[in-house]
């Protein structure tokens, strides 16, 4: 992907908070951003899901995927486009894609888990999911130890729900914050899955404190 096109300056203008203005300079300037246009992904965030795939080699077609935290919709056009089946649930609206269930609701509501299940059930004969896929993240409110609390509340009800509904061999990719996911739950997840191990795909920005960890290989709950 080339980075060696001019750089597009963007004036402050009156009433646009500064940290509006580098936002729009970053996205302007963001290969990542012209490429998903190109494209037709619904954000950059789709190539995230593509490296962290190229590099695994896992999402193959006919594969059911549940994606959580789902809008606009980018991981669920990758997996789309390689050919699995999706259940996919965001607080946000999403436009329709082919292959593509997509439920308007939050996944940390109490009935959220039961009602994935049921539509991971019209998707897979055995109601079991090839793979879970969180990009989920909760408002953030500048206090870096409650940002991680929240951020870590958000992983772990993500990673307890995958572990339910898995096949045997199954994937579990979160994104997490701030030195990745904690000791214990590392030491959990290793527990039901084979190989354990934080990734930062090159689309993810470098100053960001964004990367995603990658379990491959669940071992089913009867292993443990």
């Amino acid at each position: 992907m080339s980075r060696n096109k001019p750089k597009t300056k963007v004036r402050t203008a009156k009433g646009r908070k500064n940290s509006s203005t580098r936002w729009l300079k970053r996205q302007l300037n963001d290969p990542y951003v012209a490429e998903a246009e190109k494209y037709g992904y619904r954000g950059r965030a789709a190539f995230k899901l593509k490296e962290i795939n190229e590099k695994i080699d896992y999402l193959k077609p006919g594969m059911a995927v549940v994606d959580l935290g789902a809008a606009p919709g980018g991981w669920c056009q990758i997996a789309s486009e390689i050919g699995c089946k999706v259940v996919a649930i965001d607080l946000l609206e999403m436009d329709e894609m082919a292959d593509v269930t997509a439920l308007k609701m939050d996944f940390m509501a109490d009935d959220a888990p039961d009602i994935l299940k049921e539509e991971l059930s019209k998707i897979s004969s055995s109601g079991l999911a090839d793979a879970v896929l969180s990009d989920m993240a909760p408002n953030t409110i500048g206090h870096k130890q409650t940002d991680h609390l929240r951020i870590m509340a958000v992983v772990e009800a993500a990673y307890y729900f995958a572990i339910e509904i898995l096949k045997p061999d199954g994937i579990f990719v979160a994104k997490v914050f701030q030195g990745g996911a904690q000791d214990s739950l590392l030491k959990e997840m290793k527990k039901h899955f084979k190989v354990v191990k934080h990734v930062k795909p090159p689309s993810s920005r470098k100053e960001s404190a964004e990367q995603f960890v990658v379990a491959t290989g669940f071992k089913g709950s009867e292993e443990v």
